[in-house]
């Protein structure tokens, strides 16, 4: 089966203001979803998903990853990514995991954003307008907390049942005024927490 896109849907969210104060540089938050047609959907139970995963999914990791970076600018603008997939009720979670949850879509998003972090994810059945909820995290550091963020939008029409929405998720920065910490920081007040209760009174 073909990929054939229904639709191709960018979102911008850029935030100039946050606690009252500048967002200096403002950040943007950038979300390109495609809805495609479910190839399982209707067929009852499909054992082998991988025939479609690979003819589609690598056409599918292209087109997001274009509409990505025509909206970042480039890769290394992109400081924050995730991905998401939402497929319509006819269809299985399994369905919409089949298509994100593979090195042939998520090693194209790699590759051009130069990462080394995982993508984090969510994966979820729903109906036309359901909410496409993308957490995102540093490209090179999991720890990075500034860069804990997550976009959500919506299509008002996808999916349909028969439909899954596929999208990738970027943010050109952290969080405005980020001022929690990293992991590493609580880590190390840990292990020092702990020393301390070991040591000989």
């Amino acid at each position: 089966m073909a990929l054939t896109i229904r639709k191709l849907v960018t979102f911008i969210d850029e935030t100039r203001l946050e606690g009252g104060r500048p967002a200096n540089p403002p950040l943007r938050l950038i979300g390109a979803a495609a809805v495609i047609r479910n190839p399982w959907a209707g067929r009852g139970f499909v054992e082998n998903l991988r025939p479609e995963i690979l003819e589609i999914a690598p056409l599918l990791g292209q087109e997001l990853v274009a509409a990505i970076l025509s909206q970042a600018g480039s890769g290394d603008s992109v400081e924050a990514y995730g991905k998401a997939a939402v497929v319509g009720t006819m269809g299985e979670v399994e369905h919409a995991s089949a298509m994100i949850h593979t090195l042939r879509f998520g090693n194209l998003y790699r590759d051009a954003v130069g990462a080394k972090s995982y993508l984090s994810f969510s994966n979820v059945r729903g109906g036309p307008g359901n909410v496409i909820s993308i957490p995102m995290m540093h490209k090179h550091d999991a720890g990075m907390r500034s860069h804990y963020l997550t976009l959500q939008y919506s299509i008002s029409d996808a999916p349909a049942p028969d439909e899954i929405v596929v999208a990738l998720g970027a943010a050109t920065g952290g969080r405005p005024n980020a001022r929690i910490g990293d992991r590493y920081q609580d880590m190390a007040e840990l292990k020092e927490s702990k020393e301390k209760e070991r040591a000989p009174a």
